[in-house]
């Protein structure tokens, strides 16, 4: 664990320092083995699925207990990357305690699977101890990555805005607090180079208003949010760098996932695409270039995220995270 916001006080009267250094799994009270925990976003998590992965946002119940000792219910929403993992958390403070034997996860995708962790990890233990016993090794497999993803974790917008409005700077929104190394596959540019560095300067002109708005949402939801959108293919990231001429900067079409902390918000985007820089109409606007994405079969994540209610065997409230 590298990160925690100070909304932990709130939900479990922990300091984030103490959470980090004991451990997020040390906290929950659930009696499924810790190790369920750790392979929910492991390679060895269905693999062999042609559709496995795909929308890279999990969620799960949990029972953590608080510094009372009280096991409380949290909602977690996970954010998969390739160097990472972000965590939402959504504690339900008056719900009753109900022991998890097993570990079940919603895969938000356009089945919305369940997986039964547990199931899956003691099927290959098993698995692993036949063929141990034949003298066997068990096969290596790796995680399928096809699209590039980077987690991004921007300070609270809700500052932002007072900080502008009292003295007129930081117009360009957020700063970047944390991405991770993954971006460099997305866009040129360095995580090193992104600390503190203004997250819509990486974005496209054309799309600036649609990724504030797409902010200013996310600051006022409980709920992840889902927004497709544009980024430079070559921001002006460090100082003295000969800048790109707008109209030679290819856009990087990607999709994002965020949800909103007190501390900040936090997005996944995935690559889908890229497309030219558009061109100007007689009136100065933008017009929208076609996408190239590579992939005839590719499903956007707004419709892996999406689920008709009536037709799976999803619990109509989480059809809010859609």
């Amino acid at each position: 664990m590298l990160y925690l916001s100070s909304g932990c006080r709130d939900a479990l009267g922990f300091t984030p320092e103490f959470v980090i250094q004991q451990g997020g799994t040390h906290f929950i009270a659930d009696s499924f083995s810790d190790t369920d925990y750790s392979h929910v976003h492991s390679d060895m998590l269905d693999t062999d699925d042609p559709d496995a992965d795909q929308a890279c946002v999990y969620m799960m119940w949990l029972y953590i207990r608080n510094a009372d000792g009280v096991p409380v219910l949290n909602r977690v929403v996970s954010f998969k990357c390739e160097s990472c993992i972000v965590c939402v958390n959504t504690a339900y403070l008056d719900a009753p305690f109900n022991d998890h034997r097993e570990l079940e996860v919603q895969a938000l995708d356009g089945a919305m699977r369940r997986i039964n962790v547990t199931k899956q990890r003691m099927a290959r233990d098993e698995a692993e101890r036949a063929l141990a016993a034949q003298g066997k090794a068990p096969p290596r497999q790796n995680a399928r990555s096809v699209y590039p993803r980077a987690a991004f974790v921007l300070e609270n917008p809700t500052s932002i805005v007072i900080e502008a409005c009292e003295s007129g700077r930081r117009a360009e929104g957020p700063l970047i607090a944390f991405v991770s190394g993954s971006i460099g596959r997305i866009i040129d540019a360095d995580m090193s180079d992104l600390n503190n560095y203004p997250f819509l300067k990486l974005v496209a002109p054309e799309d600036m208003l649609r990724v504030t708005e797409y902010i200013e949402r996310l600051a006022d939801s409980a709920d992840v949010v889902f927004e497709k959108f544009s980024l430079l293919q070559r921001p002006k990231v460090i100082e003295g760098d000969v800048p790109v001429d707008d109209a030679d900067n290819r856009r990087v079409v990607v999709e994002s996932l965020g949800a909103a902390a007190r501390d900040g918000i936090m997005l996944l985007l995935r690559r889908v695409g890229h497309r030219p820089a558009p061109q100007r109409d007689s009136v100065g606007e933008y017009a929208r270039a076609k996408i190239h994405s590579g992939d005839a079969g590719y499903v956007s994540l707004a419709e892996l995220v999406s689920s008709d209610c009536e037709t799976t065997d999803v619990p109509e409230s989480w059809s809010r995270l859609c």
